[in-house]
């Protein structure tokens, strides 16, 4: 079976037929940086990762562009108020761009700690403000856009093709608006492509209408044309982001040029925490360099990938857990394969004990039905059961079988879904050793910290002297201890 996508745009599976045989252009809407990335982000930026590195595995030419939203990205649906980076900088007292850079850093940081590939290009929204510009007019020039006040709208109106990425109907949102009436605007609906910057704004250009802002889904149009072309094959994004930024995106886009937008719309579904959804008032966030500490990356990556992208998936201690149970199944076997293949030979005269291409074949088959990765893991997990017969039975260890099934663990589990480390037998394990021993020092501090407060000295000395002797040095203050390094 071909390559089969689901399409947001005609909600059906179709299959997938790029515009350049050969070559795969896929833009994915990146993080807008005023906050550490969080775990509904892990989710989706793996999902997307896992998407680029199949079509990769398949042997296409892929040009990935994520981009970075440093301005436009107001605080509401509404299109008034503070930016969000602006927010930020107004309550940290610092510069908008710090907090850009900072927390760019940061994705970066925890992107990699994740295994996620970084995009062939990262462009960040600040650095187009003249293409956006140049969009904006092209659009006003169309009829499909106007200036009013120094701010400039887009006329849903003027654009037939508006509301057929999320359903929704032109009437319904009039009727249904739960904006504010903005006199600017010709029709309730319209959005901002630029807004005019009131003088205590602090992130603002000049433009032929006014010194302002771009609005937020400006961005994508420019940035994904400019390097992509005004068409392309593969957009993707959260499952929030489909109304209101990329029924814009395609509105903006088509009017712009006349030509189809993206051809292929792919949206991940969210992630919950115990249930709910997560919000910073419910308290409820868990920021991903957080989990790092209790969890290795392929951990995170495995449990990420136990749900199909698009399906919501839950969070829970549990869940996690689960998943880190059958992740170190997984890898004994692959640790166990890498072991026994260091040490055979060729055999003269083997015959297979059973069939490799079989198991390609089913692995190709779930990852051809839209990225199914749970049901990719299952066959790994099949191939893991029928490896551990072959290592613990009778039959000879023959050296080029090992190699194309270790090839095989190489390829999939590690190349595709970025579950396991190359070379499990060594650096897998010893990374969820190494990650086991510091659990096991932090509880000893815990342990410490909690007999100093109850004025058990005799027992926290002797916490203390066991680790020294272990090499283990703890950092004491008045205060508590508060971490340790090696001697």
């Amino acid at each position: 079976m071909s390559l089969q996508i689901y399409n947001t745009l005609t909600r059906t599976k179709e299959a997938f037929i790029p515009l350049t045989p050969g070559r795969v252009n896929i833009y994915v809407c990146g993080p807008t940086v005023y906050s550490h990335a969080h775990i509904g982000h892990a989710k989706s930026y793996i999902s997307f990762d896992v998407v680029v590195r199949y079509l990769r595995y398949l042997g296409y030419q892929v040009k990935y562009v994520q981009n970075i939203t440093d301005v436009g990205h107001l605080v509401g649906d509404a299109e008034e108020g503070e930016d969000k980076l602006q927010k930020k900088a107004r309550e940290e007292q610092i510069d908008p761009m710090q907090v850009a850079q900072a927390y760019t850093w940061s994705y970066f940081d925890d992107m990699d700690a994740l295994g996620v590939i970084r995009p062939d290009i990262s462009p960040h929204a600040t650095g187009h403000i003249i293409e956006q510009i140049e969009m904006i007019q092209t659009l006003i020039d169309k009829g499909v856009a106007y200036e009013s006040n120094g701010s400039v709208y887009f006329d849903v109106y003027q654009h037939e093709g508006y509301g057929k990425l999320s359903g929704r109907k032109l009437e319904e949102l009039e009727s249904g608006a739960r904006l504010e009436v903005n006199p600017e605007k010709r029709h309730p609906a319209d959005f901002a492509l630029w807004k005019k910057a009131d003088p205590t704004h602090l992130m603002k250009w000049p433009s032929p209408w006014s010194v302002g802002f771009p609005g937020w889904h400006i961005e994508c149009s420019a940035m994904s044309m400019k390097y992509l072309g005004e068409t392309f094959d593969i957009h993707g994004g959260g499952l929030d982001n489909i109304f209101p930024h990329h029924e814009c995106e395609i509105a903006q886009s088509e009017a712009a040029t006349g030509k189809p937008f993206a051809r292929y719309w792919m949206h991940n579904n969210t992630l919950t925490m115990n249930g709910e959804k997560m919000s910073k008032s419910l308290g409820n966030v868990l920021n991903v360099h957080d989990l790092l500490k209790q969890y290795s990356a392929h951990t995170v990556r495995y449990f990420m990938l136990s749900s199909h992208y698009r399906s919501r998936l839950d969070y829970s201690d549990e869940a996690i857990q689960a998943a880190e149970q059958g992740l170190s199944r997984l890898l004994s076997t692959v640790g166990k394969l890498q072991e026994t293949l260091a040490g055979a030979a060729a055999v003269d005269g083997f015959t297979a004990p059973f069939e490799i291409d079989e198991f390609r074949e089913r692995f190709e088959a779930a990852m051809n039905d839209d990225f199914n990765a749970p049901r990719a893991m299952a066959v790994l997990f099949d191939l893991s059961k029928a490896v551990n017969q072959y290592l613990s039975g009778s039959e000879p260890y023959d050296q080029t079988f090992l190699a194309a099934l270790d090839d095989f663990f190489r390829r999939t589990a590690h190349g595709v879904l970025g579950i396991i480390p190359e070379k499990a037998a060594t650096s897998g394990q010893t990374q969820l050793g190494n990650e086991l021993i510091e659990q096991l020092i932090d509880l000893n501090l815990e342990l410490r910290n909690e007999l100093r407060k109850q004025k058990i000295w005799g027992l926290a000395d002797m916490v203390r002297e066991r680790l020294k002797a272990m090499g283990i040095v703890l950092e004491d203050r008045s205060d508590g201890t508060t971490g340790w390094s090696k001697a």
